[in-house]
């Protein structure tokens, strides 16, 4: 061997020596962080092995979110206001936009007239609460409603206030609220999903949701919302290929677990064993999920009252789905329902989209009512924000539209543990802004695991050096609004 220091055979060695050394001295910074870490991790309760996000008893065990993408407007269905009809066609004064912002499109067209509801409101139920006349149907359950007047967001557009209120951020890749549900409460039943999301209404125009609405994120890929679908093959990929029988799939199943363990065991990957139990979730589900998704096994009465047909993918059908998924233990169900972005001709278009909604939901809210689920499942009717108080567009005797509005919303709380026949926060007689008890959309997510037994502060995860949760560095729980 050489002994000049500069031979290749020397610079080797060195390179070894210093690779040695430097695994020593990472290997045990990464051990002293992974200690740390699990320490950190056992202090606030969130060890794998025991897992502590639980705050209390929980008043709900599941949640049914039905999504009016695009923004309803609370002006025309919760927030009663005569003052626009008496003053139709004012400018809305600057002394109460304050200069808050607005969308581009209304800004350019200058004026900006308000305009009351075209819709009446009257008073529900025992509690008296006021909603607009298109609740037909859904007004029979105002005693078991918890309306929050006082909803508000961060973001006037429709992406950014989508991903808000599902992930709790405009950042991409985090976990959505039916992950993290699922991810602590766990599974009630080993054939099915916890998390499942069904689409239906328009996908048109600028509010059709995202899949990352019911993404995983940095969970486990087990946490992802699996996706539901009216017709022949409510799941993708889960029947067998033509010209393979159950036999032939059990094998090749069992083949690729045996290849997946050799690989979690080596390499200690997560998304190893998530691909495991994916493979034996899609087989178990090859039984159950034909059966639940059978509509026809229903009465006839009950497929009347929800207006569902079997065999067809309709927002009736998804309601019905749902209560046959609450009732099977799954714990997380999201209807997203395009076609609520009304920009125009409100009297005519929302009218249509409350006839098609009202009905399904009261039967909804009925059903579980009557199997005496309602008391532990929570409903949730919203959008990603209100709508402004203000016209976007023409305005005549017949038609008007409603811009964005992040300031004021509306959103319905039934069951589950929230107070019903009663209405929270306040808005100014513009309906512009909130002038008592504000819901921020962190509050509204921090309540609603609240009623599930987690407390949202302790419900975290490290992801590349930071701990995350759903409601970010924000979040109160809203107790008024609980039973």
């Amino acid at each position: 061997m050489s002994s000049n220091p500069k031979s290749p055979a020397s610079v080797d060695l060195a390179r070894r020596a210093f690779l040695g050394s430097s695994a020593l001295s990472l290997g045990s910074i990464a051990l002293s962080s992974m200690m740390a870490r699990r320490g950190l991790a056992a202090t606030l309760g969130l060890d794998d092995g025991a897992r502590s996000f639980k705050v209390g008893n929980a008043t709900a065990k599941r949640v049914i979110l039905i999504f009016a993408a695009g923004g309803l407007s609370q002006i025309d269905l919760f927030d009663e206001k005569p003052l626009l009809g008496k003053r139709r066609g004012e400018e809305l004064p600057d002394s109460v936009r304050k200069g808050q912002r607005i969308t581009g499109v209304t800004e350019k067209q200058g004026a900006l007239p308000v305009v009351g509801s075209c819709f009446k409101f009257k008073s529900y139920g025992k509690s008296g609460l006021r909603l607009s006349e298109l609740f037909r149907h859904m007004g029979e359950f105002a005693d078991d409603m918890c309306l929050v007047k006082s909803f508000q967001t961060d973001h006037v557009l429709h992406e950014a206030a989508m991903s808000i209120l599902f992930t709790g951020s405009m950042q991409l890749g985090r976990p959505s609220w039916g992950s993290w549900a699922s991810y602590a409460l766990g599974s009630e039943n080993k054939d099915l999903p916890e998390f499942v999301v069904m689409l239906s209404g328009s996908r048109d125009g600028g509010s059709p949701p995202h899949p990352r609405m019911w993404h995983n994120g940095f969970l486990q890929g087990r946490y992802q919302g699996c996706q539901f679908r009216g017709g022949k093959d409510p799941v993708f990929f889960i029947n067998n290929p033509n010209g393979v029988d159950e036999k032939s799939r059990r094998r090749i199943i069992d083949s690729v677990k045996e290849l997946n363990e050799i690989e979690a065991a080596a390499s200690g990957d997560p998304d190893t064993t998530t691909r495991v139990q994916a493979y034996e979730m899609a087989a178990r589900m090859q039984t159950s999920v034909p059966e639940l998704a059978d509509l026809s096994k229903e009465p006839a009465d009950v497929l009347e009252q929800y207006g569902a047909e079997p065999g067809k993918e309709s927002f009736a059908n998804h309601c019905l789905l749902a209560r046959r998924l609450a009732e099977r233990g799954v714990r997380f169900i999201q209807i997203m329902d395009g076609g609520w972005d009304h920009h125009y001709n409100i009297p005519v278009i929302l009218k249509k989209k409350m006839e098609e909604a009202d009905k399904p939901i009261s039967a909804l809210l009925r059903d579980l009512k009557d199997r005496g689920m309602l008391e532990d499942t929570l409903v949730i009717f919203c959008g990603e924000f209100g709508r402004t108080s203000y016209c976007e567009g023409p305005l005549s005797f017949a038609s008007y539209g409603r811009d964005h509005q992040q300031l004021s919303g509306g959103m319905l709380l039934i069951g589950g543990g929230f107070r019903g026949g009663f209405a929270y926060g306040e808005t100014d007689e513009w309906g512009w802004d909130v002038v008592k008890d504000p819901v921020h959309v962190h509050d509204a997510q921090a309540t609603v695991l609240r009623a599930l037994g987690l407390d949202h502060l302790r419900l975290v995860t490290r992801f590349q050096g930071r701990d995350f949760r759903l409601t970010d560095v924000g979040g109160n729980v809203i107790k008024p609004l609980l039973a």
